[in-house]
């Protein structure tokens, strides 16, 4: 049996059906490669904005609180008068201070010692 040329094989039209069908399966691939296209786009996208994006700053800690040499760290911490101070806590550069007042009452103070200023006061009361 003689087998036909490759080349006479390929000009042969297709028929109108599979035409069809290769069109529909064309155009489905030329989709799909675009919505893929678009999809990595938007990866890429965000990966660059959060590269771009600033790190926030932690707030020192204790041990990042610049002490000059030879000298240690000093500093005036101004409590109401009359008040006597029931308990202490450090936490990173922040100092806590449990103090009962002149009146009886109780408040929290809150220290920064990297600034060297009082950052909050809480009164403590019951309800």
């Amino acid at each position: 049996m003689a087998r036909p040329d490759a080349d006479e094989e390929q000009e042969k039209p297709l028929a109108p059906e599979v035409d069809k069908l290769r069109g529909k399966l064309i155009r489905f691939m030329a989709i799909n490669l675009g919505l893929l296209f678009l999809a990595l786009m938007v990866v890429i996208a965000a990966i660059v904005y959060k590269s771009r994006k600033a790190t926030p700053v932690s707030p020192p800690l204790a041990g990042d609180v610049q002490v000059p040499a030879g000298e240690p760290l000093s500093g005036d911490i101004v409590l109401p008068v009359g008040a006597k101070v029931v308990g202490q806590s450090l936490s990173g550069s922040r100092l806590s201070i449990d103090a009962e007042l002149a009146d009886g009452s109780r408040a929290i103070f809150v220290y920064d010692i990297a600034e060297r200023r009082l950052i909050g006061r809480f009164a403590i009361r019951n309800k």
